[in-house]
């Protein structure tokens, strides 16, 4: 355990340093807020949808948690291009703890992220329904961003590069993130993306944001909860998989 702790302090330590990487990570989430919250928000209001900026706080939340945790895993590229991964994986100490403990320093940078953007959302007029449920929100954020940076560390085991990486991280991302149910209601869209929203993993992970936050669910808590319980399992059986098969 003492490997782990160390190994995820080494991230909070990286992270807090750079104060420009905390500044942009929340400057996205602020843009999509105030250009879709308030631009989009009255167009959504007229049309009988109700308050935008309540729908859109749990999607945009997921988006920092999705990109910020992905986009982690580049620091296992920068541990491999510095010689500082093959001295960690020569150590007696098992890949899966090492894995462990710097995913859980990548979930942790990117849910004080998610925390941000949450507490930055009152200014905007947010406010949860329940504050008894922000606690199991911060649980299911905290989940999806584990599970999404041992993603990030099984895509940057398989890809050597950085460019190559950011390319692949594209081309997953934000199909995940556009054609899920975090900018437009599922039910009110057309039936190819109604189907495509229903079978994204990221969908469930909003869906379960939303009902705990503001009392809107479409498919249903319990649902929620089961699909990001295999998308978790899934997501980290591919990092550990990934990461173990590493060549520094």
């Amino acid at each position: 355990m003492q490997e782990m702790y160390i190994l995820w302090l080494r991230q909070i330590r990286r992270y807090t340093r750079s104060k420009s990487r905390i500044i942009g990570a929340i400057g996205q989430p602020l843009l999509f807020l105030l250009a879709l919250g308030y631009g989009i928000g009255s167009i959504y209001q007229r049309a009988g949808g109700g308050n935008y900026i309540e729908f859109l706080v749990p999607g945009i939340i997921v988006q920092t948690t999705l990109f910020g945790a992905i986009f982690w895993g580049i620091n296992v590229i920068w541990d491999k291009q510095f010689g500082f991964l093959k001295e960690t994986l020569v150590a007696p100490v098992s890949r899966l703890r090492i894995l462990s403990g710097s995913a859980l320093g990548g979930a942790t940078t990117t849910v004080f992220q998610a925390a941000l953007v949450f507490v930055i959302s009152f200014a905007l007029g947010f406010r949860p329904t329940n504050w008894a449920n922000v606690p199991l929100a911060l649980l299911v954020v905290i989940l999806f961003s584990f599970a999404l940076a041992c993603f990030g560390a099984g895509l940057a085991a398989i890809v050597s590069d950085f460019q190559g990486f950011q390319a692949i991280n594209q081309f997953l991302i934000f199909p995940l993130y556009f054609l899920s149910s975090a900018l437009f209601p599922i039910e009110y869209a057309p039936p190819v993306l109604k189907f495509i929203a229903s079978v994204n993993p990221v969908s469930y992970t909003v869906d379960a944001l939303r009902t705990l936050l503001v009392n809107q669910s479409h498919f249903g808590l319990g649902l929620d909860l089961l699909v990001l319980g295999i998308t978790v399992v899934v997501l980290a059986t591919f990092g550990v998989v990934c990461f173990k098969r590493i060549e520094a």
